[in-house]
């Protein structure tokens, strides 16, 4: 009997149809004789949908001993020159530019979730520490002082830290426990990192752990605000 054009074109479909995905762990199953563990549902829903990442910002919390002990994303290692950023949109690490000065970052650099400042950034800390830290990886911080800056007349302060799980810096609880020429460099290197880029930055005298627990918190108080308003809407 002889097959109707449909019949051969919907047997032609499938002959050139490729494989499922179940299909081919089938295959593969048969042709090496061996059992293989099924596919991860979540690998399966990732390849068929689009999957939405986690936000370093809004998702990741800031730690049950806040504002004394915190998470912080770091966005640049110790010893860099290049200058990432968090790109809020996103959620990814970016580079923002080239360090334009001879300089390169003292100490890790980031930010602590799920606070906002003043200028609609999450609040930035710089972490002592004894090895440098890949961007976009996230550690316990501890605050021990406050420098307050101001950056082409704006306020830009930073929350000065130790890494809560470094066991050369743990111990240390206030900014007078570091030594002043560490606190020297610190302020150089911010007073000089824009230079190049006729910037100008005034940093004014290290405060007291107590100053950095207070501007913590007024971020995390910024960002609840921020959140509850948003909610509103």
């Amino acid at each position: 009997m002889k097959k109707s054009n449909s019949e051969t074109s919907h047997n032609h479909s499938a002959e050139m149809a490729p494989p499922s995905i179940s299909e081919n762990v089938q295959k593969g199953t048969n042709a090496h004789h061996a059992p293989h563990p099924p596919l991860n549902e979540r690998i399966l829903s990732s390849m068929s949908r689009r999957s939405v990442a986690a936000h370093p910002w809004h998702d990741l919390e800031i730690g049950p001993g806040a504002p004394t002990i915190f998470n912080c994303v770091i966005e640049i290692s110790k010893g860099s020159k290049v200058k990432y950023e968090l790109d809020k949109k996103t959620g990814l690490i970016k580079v923002d530019r080239i360090l334009y000065s001879s300089v390169v970052y003292p100490h890790n650099y980031g930010f602590i979730p799920r606070t906002l400042c003043e200028d609609n950034d999450p609040l930035d800390v710089l972490i002592i520490m004894q090895e440098p830290v890949l961007p976009g990886c996230f550690l316990r911080a501890k605050a021990i002082g406050l420098m307050p800056m101001i950056d082409q007349g704006e306020k830009d302060d930073k929350i000065i830290a130790v890494c809560a799980d470094d066991p050369e810096y743990r111990h240390y609880n206030d900014i007078k426990d570091l030594p002043p020429h560490r606190l020297a460099e610190i302020r150089r290197f911010f007073e000089d990192y824009k230079k190049n880029e006729n910037k100008e930055v005034a940093v004014n005298d290290f405060l007291p752990a107590s100053a950095a627990f207070e501007a913590v918190q007024h971020s995390m108080n910024l960002y609840a605000d921020y959140i509850v308003e948003s909610l509103r809407r």
